[in-house]
């Protein structure tokens, strides 16, 4: 019988994961998490996106010289061994399927709008938050196109209510004058706080490297996956920057502070209530769509990993339409395991904990992988140029100040479960050597 293959993720599936997994439910619940800095949140957007395009130009040219699946796991290999690889691609994995538990907590939040029970009834938003993780677990197993054309089209639903907030956002500076903006006092201005708001808006550009992970389905990766890579990054970046902006600066902090729904505050504050509850339902589809692509890549991840021989094999089997669906099923049961632990917080406390814990996970990804292009420029192992060797000094050194940023206690938890990985990488290890032919 002959089997299905998944067939190839084109140009514009490439960028829609890029932009859909970045724009999920960070742009929508940041607000309330950046509502105390100000305009310290305004310059730690800029600090975020100059960082983000600096990384994303390093994940472009790896990607070009490396077109292999695993992406990050897979350029920290090349640069410095299989340990290395496989702590970089730990970290990574952890910060996927830790931060579903934040985006799939920020769908729910906007469906919350709608149904207020969610927010009120104990233990209504960890059981609904858990079926939607299932149920998209459940679409990435029948194969990656399927659900890269969910991608494309929640991709395309979501920047409708970004633009909406961004007419609305200027349509109230025309009638006001400006004289509704958080004024802009010098002495507000912090290192401590724009080093904070940059650390939380971070989150939001996680993903940037997205299309690098599942390479091996990509059409023509060495050119596509670069490409995606850097129009994604920038044209995301240029919206965050507006949008999220506009929404910190024209809305009493009164009114974001632990808000669930911050976006549609701010249309409701301005446009009335009607407008809030469409723009809710908009930014659940955009938290919804950013989901099923984070899903996607928890489980290409280890599928890579285990085709590699750093994680069990049994990971590297696929379904007959070539969906890495036991790898899908063990992402999505300790996604569970985190959601279901910390349903007693509220939802604007569980976002901001669990999206600082992934950014410093991801952050130690983000910094190996600077760290492997400028080693493989050494080695002769990719073209050198003295703007990836800038660029990736930058984006090491953003890496760092970030880190910083994140605060000891999710920067520790972030090194503790990296560490964690290092006595499973010693027993996989064994496993190999014992496993080889005398």
């Amino acid at each position: 019988m002959k089997t299905s293959v998944a067939k190839p993720l084109g140009f514009w599936m490439c960028v829609a994961l890029v932009v859909g997994n970045m724009i999920g439910s960070g742009v929508f619940m940041l607000p309330a998490s950046l509502a105390p800095y100000g305009w310290n949140a305004v310059i730690g957007w800029v600090v975020t996106i100059a960082g983000g395009l600096c990384l994303a130009f390093v994940f472009a040219r790896l990607a070009k010289a490396f077109p292999k699946a695993g992406g990050p796991y897979a350029f920290t290999q090349e640069a410095f061994g299989r340990t290395a690889g496989f702590m970089v691609a730990w970290s990574y994995w952890i910060s996927l399927w830790v931060g579903n538990a934040a985006i799939a907590t920020g769908t729910v939040s906007y469906l919350s709008v709608f149904f207020p029970q969610i927010a009120t009834v104990p233990g209504l938003h960890g059981a609904i938050t858990v079926a939607m993780v299932w149920g998209l677990t459940a679409l990435n197993c029948y194969g990656a196109r399927s659900a890269g054309r969910l991608q494309v089209v929640t991709t395309i639903l979501k920047l409708m209510p970004l633009l909406a907030v961004m007419v609305l956002a200027f349509v109230v500076l025309a009638k006001t004058g400006g004289s509704t903006v958080t004024p802009l006092r010098m002495a507000d201005l912090s290192a401590v706080g724009i080093t904070s708001a940059a650390t939380l808006t971070l989150w939001a550009l996680l993903g940037l490297e997205s299309a690098t992970v599942p390479a091996d389905k990509v059409h023509d990766p060495e050119r596509t996956i670069p490409r995606a890579t850097l129009v994604g990054t920038a044209f995301t970046g240029v919206i965050y920057l507006v949008v999220c902006s506009a929404v910190v600066l024209l809305t009493p902090p009164d009114v974001l502070t632990g808000s669930n729904a911050p976006f549609a505050d701010f249309v409701g504050l301005y446009g009335g209530g009607d407008l809030r509850l469409v723009l809710a339902g908009f930014a659940a589809i955009s938290a919804f769509g950013a989901l099923n692509g984070w899903v996607l890549l928890q489980g290409e991840l280890p599928y890579a990993m285990a085709k590699g021989g750093v994680f069990p094999a049994f990971l590297a089997k696929t379904s007959k339409r070539g969906a890495p669906v036991r790898a899908h099923i063990l992402s999505s049961s300790l996604l569970t395991v985190l959601v279901l632990i910390n349903y007693t917080k509220s939802m604007a406390e569980l976002f901001t904990f669990i999206a600082l814990l992934a950014t410093a996970a991801s952050l130690f990804t983000y910094l190996f992988c600077a760290l492997a292009a400028l080693r493989l420029q050494m080695r002769g192992r990719m073209d050198a140029s003295v703007a990836l060797t800038v660029v990736a000094i930058v984006a090491a050194l953003y890496a760092c100040w970030t880190l910083y940023g994140a605060g000891s206690q999710a920067t520790l938890w972030g090194a503790a479960l990296l560490l964690v990985g290092l006595p499973i990488h010693l027993l996989m290890k064994r496993v190999a050597v014992a496993a080889a032919p005398e």
